[in-house]
């Protein structure tokens, strides 16, 4: 026999009646489904990337972080790729470097593309800006003593090369330590 759901509608089989749905999860998160369970992470990545992909492309994130290795020491040093928009690579430079980049721009488009694995840049865009100061290489760390016993040690070894190495080492591995002794 059929019976009217409660909203006085059509009938239902009493299987529909009686089958629950799932409990949702304590925080009813976006991960959620309330019809499945937990979904995938797969699922989840494409709302979560979207605006960070709108204000910049994987492919001109990894061209910035990869720009010392594709353009060179050189040239690394005077430009700055600001980004990429509709095939159009933005570099910051001074003013003298952006003549000498021109008459480069084709070699330069072309490595770039190579080592992206696609065609993502077909002209190339100057603007004049002042570039961040080179930062000093960092001091190097003060000598630490070594403890007695490792340079009784240290003395007897006959080669200076490997000796002079045995001693780095030690410095290296007693620089972290409060105390040598």
């Amino acid at each position: 026999m059929q019976q009217k759901d409660r909203n006085g509608g059509g009938a239902t089989p009493p299987a529909a009646k009686t089958a629950q749905k799932p409990a949702l999860a304590p925080d009813g998160g976006p991960g959620w489904r309330s019809d499945r369970g937990p979904r995938a992470l797969g699922a989840l990545l494409p709302a979560l990337t979207r605006p960070v992909f709108r204000k910049r492309s994987p492919a001109a994130a990894q061209l910035i972080i990869d720009w010392p290795q594709i353009a060179g020491p050189v040239l690394a040093a005077q430009t700055v790729p600001r980004g990429v928009s509709g095939g159009t690579l933005t570099l910051a430079c001074s003013g003298p470097v952006a003549m000498e980049l021109q008459h480069l721009a084709p070699q330069l488009i072309g490595r770039i593309n190579t080592a992206m694995g696609q065609a993502l840049v077909q002209r190339l865009r100057f603007v004049q800006a002042a570039l961040p100061p080179r930062r000093p290489p960092p001091p190097k760390p003060a000598a630490v003593a070594l403890p007695d016993a490792l340079a009784a040690r240290l003395e007897g070894v006959e080669d200076p090369e490997l000796r002079a190495a045995l001693a780095r080492l030690g410095q290296g591995v007693y620089r972290g330590r409060r105390n040598a002794g």
